[in-house]
């Protein structure tokens, strides 16, 4: 069966099984994973007769990475965007160009990406969510990034996969809200605004969630994430929870954590919520 037919973590794995026997075989650190090796060793795996054959940066305007072919189709290049300055962004934006070319490099001869698009793993089926999930398995194979997460969820833990797979802290977030049973909401915002949100499943249902798209959303005045003198809290604070979320009862309580990126001039909160609370606008209390 081609990757292309495969929901992109099986189609990740397939890279995964021939890494593990390369390492098996030769030994080296399994991760962080090669991203660069795979990509241009890909078409050898698979027989195929279009490879990968030049990654490297690129100084265009609007886009975060691109895969392009050149105009007979029997080679590829992935370029990202020169500006990159965290190595984390630049892998993951590899391997999501990767994604493309293992899933949808027959629909179509070009992909230039966002930074938008990095971040679209709710998309459905949408090609740019299909990418970011293939990206996400590749550089943090789950069964893996479990065996990491199996203690108290702060910055420290979530900072060590980070390092361990050579992604980005916001990478390594959205790969534990996409499994968790946690209630929990991660915020990105900028000047006082939220720039975008995604929550768990679990707190999704239970209300805890932000429509960002197309809509303005301040940042509550008595949140973490507006303190100017805390730039960070690790391992998270108390918060009162009707601060985020008004519907909420008025007597519980979230782990608010919080990093103030100031290269990126962004501010990450993270939301952790109890798991009984509710925070529909028409729940009783």
């Amino acid at each position: 069966m081609e990757p292309s037919e495969l929901a992109p973590p099986k189609a990740a794995n397939l890279l995964h099984r021939a890494s593990d026997l390369f390492h098996q075989a030769h030994g080296g650190n399994r991760f962080p994973v090669d991203i660069d090796a795979m990509a241009k060793g890909a078409a050898e795996l698979f027989n195929w007769q279009d490879p990968i054959t030049t990654i490297e940066a690129v100084n265009l305007p609007n886009f975060e990475g691109m895969l392009a072919a050149n105009e007979a189709k029997s080679k590829w290049m992935i370029a990202y965007n020169e500006s990159l300055s965290s190595q984390g962004r630049i892998r993951f934006t590899k391997a999501h160009e990767l994604g493309h070319y293992m899933l949808h490099r027959a629909q179509q001869s070009e992909f230039m990406c966002s930074k938008e698009d990095m971040f679209k793993w709710e998309g459905g089926n949408n090609i740019e969510a299909e990418a970011d999930k293939f990206a996400s398995n590749l550089l943090m194979p789950l069964d893996d990034f479990r065996g990491q997460m199996n203690g108290d969820i702060n910055f420290d833990s979530l900072g060590h996969c980070a390092d361990r797979y050579g992604v980005s802290l916001t990478a390594t977030i959205l790969k534990w809200l996409s499994y968790t049973d946690e209630k929990a909401v991660l915020v990105v915002s900028k000047d006082g605004f939220m720039d975008w949100a995604s929550s768990s499943k679990a707190a999704k249902n239970s209300g805890a969630y932000f429509k960002t798209k197309s809509n303005v959303i301040e940042i509550p005045e008595k949140a973490l994430a507006l303190q100017d003198n805390i730039t960070e809290e690790r391992l998270g604070a108390k918060t009162a929870a009707k601060i985020w979320f008004p519907h909420a009862d008025s007597n519980a309580d979230l782990k608010e954590l919080k990093i103030f990126s100031d290269q990126y001039d962004y501010t990450l909160s993270l939301l952790i919520l109890p798991k009984h609370i509710d925070c529909w606008e028409d729940r009783k209390y």
